[in-house]
């Protein structure tokens, strides 16, 4: 009789979200047979939500795509990897070289950033293109957190997290940290970090549209009306800095711009914006003197509040109200990370650039440049409009904007009208299904991990490196393999072949992501350069050694170093925010009221399926149907629905049905769908998405709507119209 086969252990990071949970997976006989929440692992400390069972259906999903694909005249057929390579990357060389190098354009998707090879490989690709035409997930998402950092502190990720562990007064707007396990605020077990804080005598205030299920654990819930909430925050500070005061402590010694946002805030009592926000006076200002009265306070804006028309403003505003009360860069308020492997202040050659705005505009609507990208609100349009710089072939890098990027069908339109599509990606999904060439990298669970950004966002100091489970397969390839194949092919095609590039691509075709992991570690804030001792100090073998990974300690202060200004200094009033006030001022008019019977549409996400590449896991999407239209009900009253009939919604740019969900936990005035479905287009391959079709919100959102600072999507709050199917 065969024994059984031997059962072995593996301890890896869970990169389906941004929390950062450390996981234990059993294998036996090449088979995933268990996986829990790594109870050794000093950052989640067991934790899990259900995403992480999902890293075995996504490694054993048999839609996943294993081997290059080509698309024919008779449908898609397999093709070797260097016949892909070579016509990849000779088309994309001709196309440039006929019609400049903007022709060919790039998108990199939200799970680009959960992977330590597309991270580092990644922008190699996108600098041997020399193409302006760069676009990704961050102007629908976080942009306008970056480009406050990169204006106020001097580096687009030197974003301030809260220190949840040890403060007293927790404000979130915009904000579900139960459903996103935080987000630009990486917290495992965000629900015991929460009731912690009141457990401690603290207090927990959610300001949003919707009653959500942080909101509904939190001490205190009020409604804003979508789109306001720079007015809220404006009258906090009217409260705050009553008479001129401020509480910055030791900040005031490198803070500039305080007599420059004192008038400001003068303009903007509760009483002036109430009409508009639907926040009461007394309510704003009982928060204001609670949050003035803590020891130890913070505010917390995420994705409510940056996609909308004025979310540079937000994020600036939170900011500035971190600091004026003395809560930023002290413990309990809002503190910098210093992670092992720094993007900010390490070594130039590890880090990320510290950002930029407006060096050049979008061809057709003019819209910014910030960090080198353009917002992805314009892609459609840059495809669709003829003219010389017409963008004519695009890359996809692990992303589906057809589904994640506003007026999702317009932009389904544009890319059936490219010469040339290529993706890199696992799936057949309504993004890649235009693609020429579609090259799947190997799966999550055959490549090292290391969360490069994540680190920096993380409410506590730590370092985990996570092996391969299973090995790849011989023709498999791993996503930098295909990304530094790809820019080697088009540099050679550009330049000609030489000596030098060549040894390049071989040595970073041995070194691969590991070894830059290494280097960066060693030359980081822990690493043996700086350790007395270089042999205690951390690099790669010591992570290995490390399973469960290493705590590096909770957030410190760390201002005014930690600043990237030459001048080490705050900017709090930077020009291009200041600047923007006259057009919030314009927009909310003393005599306008919001108007009679109007609805307006706002996101939601959930804890199991908060991103459109995870519907076609059968666990996750099970159970109730999910995607419904929440309505409150006075509204749905007015219109004639009543629970669970379709209702039919209709913006500017389109129109979905859905069933409706009749409930008091959107504000009156507000519906509420949430992100990431609308599979039901023809011609994917990802039968359980399909199944769980839903509808696609940014078939409503309007590519029209921005924050026209950054231009970031203002998906926060489109007018829509609402009526029985």
């Amino acid at each position: 009789m065969n024994s059984p086969a031997p059962t072995q252990v593996h301890f890896r990071t869970c990169n389906l979200c941004e929390a950062m949970c450390g996981v234990r997976i059993e294998v036996a006989d090449g088979r995933i047979t268990s996986i829990k929440g790594d109870a050794e692992d000093p950052f989640s400390r067991g934790h899990i939500c259900p995403k992480a069972v999902a890293l075995r259906d996504l490694h054993e999903d048999p839609d996943r795509l294993r081997h290059p694909m080509k698309r024919t005249a008779s449908g898609w057929e397999r093709v070797s990897w260097e016949d892909a390579f070579r016509d990849i990357s000779q088309r994309l060389h001709d196309l440039q070289k006929e019609h400049g190098p903007n022709a060919v354009g790039a998108y990199l998707g939200n799970p680009n950033v959960h992977n330590l090879g597309a991270m580092m490989f990644g922008p190699m690709l996108l600098r041997a293109l020399r193409s302006r035409n760069r676009f990704s997930a961050t102007s629908v998402d976080q942009l306008p957190h970056q480009l406050a950092a990169h204006l106020m502190f001097g580096h687009q990720l030197l974003v301030p997290i809260p220190d949840i562990d040890r403060t007293r007064y927790m404000l979130v707007l915009g904000a579900n940290p139960l459903a996103s396990n935080g987000s630009l605020m990486t917290t495992p077990d965000v629900r015991a970090r929460l009731r912690a804080i009141q457990e401690r005598g603290g207090k927990v205030v959610v300001i949003d549209p919707r009653r959500t299920e942080t909101a509904t654990i939190a001490d205190q819930h009020v409604f804003v009306r979508p789109g306001t909430d720079a007015l809220a925050l404006f009258s906090l500070l009217h409260v705050v800095l009553e008479g001129d005061a401020h509480r910055m402590g030791r900040l005031a010694a490198f803070v500039d711009g305080l007599d420059t946002v004192l008038p400001l805030v003068r303009d903007f009592p509760p009483e002036r914006t109430a009409p508009h926000t639907g926040i009461a006076p007394e309510v704003l200002r009982g928060i204001a003197r609670d949050f003035l009265a803590a020891d130890g306070a913070v505010c917390y804006g995420r994705v409510g509040v940056s996609t909308q028309p004025f979310g540079s403003l937000c994020q600036w505003l939170i900011n500035v109200l971190n600091i004026v009360t003395g809560n930023l860069d002290r413990e309990g308020g809002a503190l910098f990370t210093l992670p092992a492997f720094d993007l900010i202040g390490g070594p130039r050659a590890f880090g990320v650039s510290p950002g930029s705005h407006g060096r050049w505009k979008s061809r057709v609507r003019g819209l910014p440049e910030s960090s080198g990208e353009l917002p992805v609100a314009a892609l459609a349009e840059e495809i669709l409009t003829p003219g010389e710089g017409r963008i004519r072939a695009l890359i996809t890098l692990a992303g589906n904007p057809v589904l994640s990027t506003p007026n999702g069908t317009q932009l389904d339109t544009a890319l059936g009208q490219l010469d040339f599509m290529v993706s890199v990606d696992p799936y057949l999904n309504e993004t890649t299904r235009h693609a020429h060439y579609i090259l799947p990298p190997a799966s999550v669970l055959e490549r090292g991990h290391y969360d490069l950004v994540f680190h920096v966002l993380a409410v506590r100091n730590t370092a985990k490196y996570s092996p391969p489970v299973f090995p790849a397969g011989p023709d498999s390839r791993q996503d930098w393999e295909i990304l530094l194949e790809l820019q080697h092919r088009l540099e050679t095609l550009r330049k000609g072949r030489s000596v030098r590039a060549l040894l390049q691509y071989q040595a970073l075709k041995r070194m691969g992501p590991e070894r830059i992991l290494d280097l960066g570690l060693r030359m980081g804030p822990y690493g043996s350069r700086f350790h007395p001792l270089k042999k205690h100090g951390l690099s790669l073998a010591k992570l290995r050694a490390a399973p469960h990974g290493i705590d590096l300690g909770p957030m410190k202060p760390s201002l005014p170093g930690r600043l990237r200004h030459r001048s080490k200094r705050i900017q709090l009033a930077p020009e291009l925010l200041v600047a923007d006030v006259a057009r919030l001022r314009a927009a909310f008019p003393d005599d306008a009221a919001p108007r009679e019977g109007e609805l307006l549409l706002i996101g939601r996400r959930h804890l199991r399926d908060n991103n459109s590449w995870m519907h076609n896991v059968p666990g996750l999407v099970k159970g109730r149907p999910r995607c419904t239209l929440m309505i409150h009900p006075d509204d749905a009253s007015r219109i004639g629905l009543t629970d669970g009939v379709n209702a039919t919604i209709r913006s500017r740019v389109g129109e979905v049905t859905v069933p409706v969900a009749v409930t008091a936990d959107v504000m009156p005035g507000v519906v509420s769908l949430p992100h990431g479905y609308g599979h039901q287009r023809p011609g994917t391959r990802q039968q359980v998405a399909s199944a769980h079709a839903g509808a696609n919100i940014n078939d409503l959102t309007d590519d029209r709507a921005l924050d026209a600072v950054s231009g970031n999507a203002a998906f926060s709050g489109t007018p829509v119209q609402v009526r029985p199917a």
